[in-house]
């Protein structure tokens, strides 16, 4: 079964998709082993298994749905609840992954449920992965990368540009098109 034929079987948890797949194998190819990495928004744990299994590397998750930290536990991954960065102590990873909610939603067509929290990005599509760049240079360690995928829809260059006024350069590393957009894996480093 094709990763996107996986979507609409789970509906507390997000699935694994052509997004996730993107950012596993871009993140396998620039982790190395004995790395600390935390994925955020791990949702069922397939990017952080990827990593792990693929590099060597110590891949952790997090994910403020709790049904989401308990499939990533099932897949023996170790698992936080958390809204996005909040938990986590000062320069500890050396690399976070995140695929991050990045559709633009109309916040009065919103749904209230763990699927709308995994796929809504707020109005700009930007929301999540705004706060997410404001915290995430703490925890990084000096030396650290952040590997984030960014859809067309959310506007690649807005995010460039809020990850420079948070002290990081940013790279393309990976690009995927589709009918409908263009994911694209950025690496930001300080």
């Amino acid at each position: 079964m094709k990763l996107a034929d996986k979507r609409g079987l789970e509906t507390d948890v997000y699935q694994p998709a052509e997004d996730s797949h993107l950012l596993a194998t871009t993140a396998s190819e620039r982790i190395d082993d004995g790395d600390f990495v935390l994925e955020v928004g791990t949702g069922s744990g397939y990017v952080a298994e990827t990593i792990a299994d693929e590099t060597g590397a110590r891949a952790i998750g997090s994910d403020l749905n709790p049904h989401a930290c308990e499939r990533a536990r099932d897949r023996g991954l170790e698992a936080v609840r958390a809204d996005l960065l909040t938990p986590f102590a000062a320069s500890t990873f050396d690399a976070v992954v995140f695929n991050p909610p990045y559709l633009p939603t109309d916040p009065d067509n919103e749904w209230d449920d763990w699927m709308e929290h995994a796929l809504s990005g707020g109005e700009s599509g930007r929301e999540v992965i705004d706060r997410f760049l404001t915290d995430v240079g703490r925890v990084l360690s000096p030396d650290g990368v952040v590997l984030l995928l960014v859809s067309s829809l959310t506007g690649v260059e807005e995010v460039v540009e809020r990850a420079g006024e948070e002290g990081f350069s940013a790279v393309a590393v990976a690009d995927e098109s589709f009918p409908y957009e263009t994911l694209t894996v950025l690496e930001l480093v300080r």
